[in-house]
C-alpha cells in the first residue's frame, strides 16, 4: 500500500469516526428529550385511565363529546395532528424535509389522552412517534442544522418515539426507519435511530414508565414437523388477509366520513354516538387500548379462550376505523396488536394448534402485513416472545407481508420494490398512488416451466417403459 493510499485510508477512517461520534451525541440528546416528553404523555394517559371510575356513569358515554373536543382542538391548533399520527410524520419526512410544527406535541398529547380516556379505539404508539418527530424537528431548527441533517434527526425522533412507547427499543427503533420506504432500509440512519431508541427507552424507564410485557414464555421447543409448518404457512396467508381487512376498513370508513355533507363537529359527534350504540350492543371489549384482551389471547393455555369471541378482531377493526375516521386522535399500532393476537387466537383454535403460539404469530404478522415492516416485526417477535418463536414467526411474517400486496395503513410510504413478478407497479411513488397490474410475462414463464416439467416426466416415463420391455 502506497503512502497516498495509507493517507486516504486514514482520512476516511477519521471522517467516519467523527461522523459516528457526532450522530451518537445528537441521537442520544434527541432520545433523552423525547424520553422525557413521552414519559409525561404515558403518565398522563395512565392517570386519566385510572380516573374513569370517578365518573358517576360509564365512561364511554363521554365519547361523542370527547370526539367533538378532540376534533376542535386539532382543527384549530394543529391540523397536521389529525388522524393516527404516523402517516403525517412519514409525509413530513418525504415531502417537507422533516419540517413539523412544534404545536403538534401538546395538541397530539391532549387529543390522544382525551380520545383514549373516553374509550376511543386507538393506540399510543403513533402519537409517540409524532411527538418524537416534532421534538426532533424543533431541536434541528433551534440549532440550525442543515435540511439533510434535520431529516435524519426527525427519523431518529420517530424511532425514539416508537421505542419509548413500545418498550421494545430495538424493534421500535428499526420500525421507525423501516416504515418510511417499503422494500428499502436507509442504512446511514440505523445507528442514530437505534441510539435514539435506546436513549429514549432508558430515560422513560428512569421516569418510572412500566411496559406491558405479555406474560408468555414459550419454554417448550416445538417439534419441527411438516404439519406445524403447514399450519404456520396457512396462518401467514390468514394474517395477511386480516391485515388487508384492516387497511381496507380504515380507508373505506375514512372515505365515507370525509364525504359526509355535514359540519365536522356534528360528524365527530355522530361517530361517537355510533360507537356508543355499538358498545351497548356488543360490550366494552373493543374500546380503548385493549391490553387485557391481548393478554388473554396470549395466555398460556392449549384451549380456546372462551371470553374472546371469534369475531373480536373484526369488531376491533370496525371500532378503530370509526374512531379515527370520524375525528378521534391516536395511533393504529395497538389496535393492530389486538387484531393480530385475537385473530391468531381464533386461527389456533381453528387448526387445532397451540393457541398462544398462533396468537403470538398473529400479533407480529398482522403488524408486518398492515405496516409493511417485516424486519421490525421479526425483531419484535424475539424481544417479546423469545427465540423459540422467532423462526416460526419469520415464516408467518413474510407471507403476511406479501399477502397484503402494495397496500398499507400508511399511504405515504414510498414503494421501492414489487412484491411479485406477476405485478407491475410504479416504484418510487407513494404506496397509495401505485396501481398494480398483472403481467403476462410472469404467467408465460410459469407456463414454460410447467410444460418443461411435463415434458421431462413424459420422457422419463417413456424410458422406464423401454427398460421394462
Amino acid at each position: 500500500m502506497t503512502n497516498k493510499n495509507v493517507h486516504k485510508h486514514l482520512a476516511e477512517q477519521t471522517v467516519m469516526f467523527a461522523s459516528i461520534t457526532k450522530w451518537i451525541l445528537i441521537s442520544s440528546l434527541i432520545g433523552a428529550v423525547i424520553g422525557v416528553i413521552v414519559s409525561l404523555f404515558l403518565k398522563l394517559l395512565e392517570y386519566c385511565e385510572n380516573s374513569r371510575d370517578l365518573l358517576p356513569f360509564d365512561y364511554y358515554y363521554t365519547l361523542p363529546f370527547a370526539m367533538v373536543i378532540t376534533v376542535i382542538i386539532v382543527k384549530k391548533f394543529a391540523p397536521s395532528a389529525e388522524g393516527h399520527g404516523t402517516e403525517k410524520v412519514i409525509e413530513a419526512v418525504h415531502k417537507k424535509s422533516g419540517e413539523i410544527n412544534l404545536a403538534i406535541i401538546p395538541v397530539k398529547l391532549i387529543a390522544t389522552v382525551i380520545t383514549i380516556f373516553s374509550g376511543g379505539s386507538v393506540g399510543k404508539e403513533g402519537p409517540g412517534a409524532q411527538i418524537g418527530a416534532a421534538a426532533a424537528s424543533y431541536i434541528a431548527t433551534l440549532f440550525k442544522f442543515s435540511k439533510r441533517d434535520k431529516k435524519k434527526m426527525v427519523i431518529c425522533g420517530i424511532s425514539a418515539g416508537f421505542a419509548s412507547v413500545f418498550g421494545t427499543p430495538l424493534a421500535g427503533a428499526i420500525f421507525g426507519v423501516e416504515i418510511l420506504i417499503v422494500g428499502a432500509l436507509m442504512y446511514d440512519i440505523l445507528l442514530p435511530s437505534i441510539v435514539a431508541g435506546f436513549s429514549a427507552f432508558f430515560v422513560a424507564k428512569m421516569f418510572g414508565i412500566s411496559y406491558t410485557y405479555f406474560d408468555i414464555s414459550f419454554y417448550t421447543v416445538f417439534d419441527f414437523n411438516y404439519v406445524l409448518i403447514a399450519k404456520i404457512l396457512l396462518g401467514g396467508i390468514f394474517f395477511g388477509l386480516v391485515a388487508d381487512f384492516i387497511i381496507t376498513a380504515l380507508k373505506v370508513i375514512h372515505s365515507f366520513a370525509s364525504n359526509l355533507k355535514m359540519n365536522y363537529i356534528l360528524k365527530a359527534f355522530l361517530g361517537g354516538v355510533v360507537i356508543v350504540i355499538l358498545t351497548l350492543i356488543f360490550g366494552t371489549d373493543y374500546l380503548g387500548l385493549g391490553f387485557e384482551t391481548i393478554k388473554s389471547s396470549l395466555s398460556s393455555s392449549f384451549e380456546y379462550h372462551e371470553n374472546i369471541p371469534w369475531y373480536a378482531f373484526i369488531f376491533k377493526t370496525i371500532f378503530t376505523a370509526l374512531t379515527l375516521g370520524f375525528g378521534g386522535s391516536g395511533g393504529v399500532i395497538t389496535p393492530i396488536f389486538y387484531v393480530g393476537a385475537t385473530s391468531g387466537n381464533f386461527f389456533g383454535w381453528l387448526v387445532d394448534g397451540y393457541i398462544p403460539l398462533f396468537a403470538a404469530l398473529g400479533f407480529v404478522s398482522v403488524l408486518a402485513g398492515a405496516t409493511s415492516a417485516p424486519i421490525a416485526a421479526m425483531i419484535m417477535a424475539v424481544e417479546l416472545f423469545g427465540m423459540n418463536v422467532a423462526h416460526y414467526a419469520s415464516l408467518s411474517i413474510i407471507i403476511a407481508f406479501l399477502m397484503t400486496g402494495h397496500r398499507s395503513v400508511f399511504p405515504s410510504q414510498l414503494l421501492a420494490m414489487k412484491k411479485s413478478e406477476a405485478l407491475d407497479v410504479n416504484l418510487g411513488e407513494e404506496i397509495h398512488n401505485t396501481s398494480a397490474t398483472y403481467t403476462t410475462k410472469f404467467f408465460g414463464n410459469m407456463a414454460k416451466i410447467v410444460k418443461l416439467i411435463y415434458t421431462k416426466l413424459k420422457e422419463q416415463r417413456a424410458r422406464n417403459k423401454d427398460e421394462d420391455l
